[in-house]
């Protein structure tokens, strides 16, 4: 991958991130430094190692998959963009009473906002990346790209609460990114 598509990539991982800390910046009302900083590193860090986890765990059965890589990183991509774009059109009336800055409901929010990554991980496999250290880029992005829209999301939710919730669509552009990156694996691997 390209470094402007693994800056993509990391984008659309953060986008679930971006969308939960805007609605947790919403039920606090206001900025509690220490539980927010420490959900915004917990975002990062499991969207940076769900990856390596998802990579770990094929790359034990990449012979099987090898001739229809370029298909299943399409595949998974396609389904999770689908399904962000999907959920960026339906309603979400619910409200939530519990403390998204506890402890378990903040590792709870980043192994839920961190799934996705898990399946890009997978196609890091499909793609052929042979071990961590050729990851450590995009791992990097992924991290810091989902932290930094982790913090940002806080601070829009506080400062500007459910006016800006309701206007924003994050999944759907990280829908789209995601189906647009799985396109161009697809038609690469298809057009040589």
């Amino acid at each position: 991958m390209s470094i402007p598509e693994v800056l993509l990539l990391a984008l659309a991982l953060a986008m679930d991130c971006f969308a939960v800390s805007i609605a947790t910046g919403i039920a606090c009302g206001r900025a509690i430094w220490r539980p927010m900083a420490a959900m915004a590193l917990c975002f990062g860090l499991f969207q940076a190692l769900m990856p390596v986890i998802g990579w770990a765990a094929v790359t034990r059965l990449s012979y099987l998959v090898e001739a229809v890589d370029h298909w299943i990183a399409f595949g998974i991509l396609a389904f999770l963009g689908g399904r962000m774009i999907r959920e960026s059109f339906t309603a979400d009336g619910d409200t939530h009473t519990f403390d998204p800055t506890r402890p378990v409901t903040v590792v709870v929010l980043s192994i839920a906002t961190s799934i996705d990554a898990l399946a890009v991980g997978i196609s890091f496999a499909c793609l052929g990346y042979a071990d961590v250290r050729s990851m450590a880029f995009p791992i990097a992005a992924i991290g810091l790209t989902s932290t930094l829209m982790s913090v940002v999301g806080l601070s829009i939710g506080i400062a500007f609460g459910q006016r800006a919730a309701q206007r924003l669509k994050p999944e759907l552009l990280g829908g789209i990114i995601l189906v647009l990156i799985g396109v161009r694996i697809l038609a690469e691997h298809l057009i040589k």
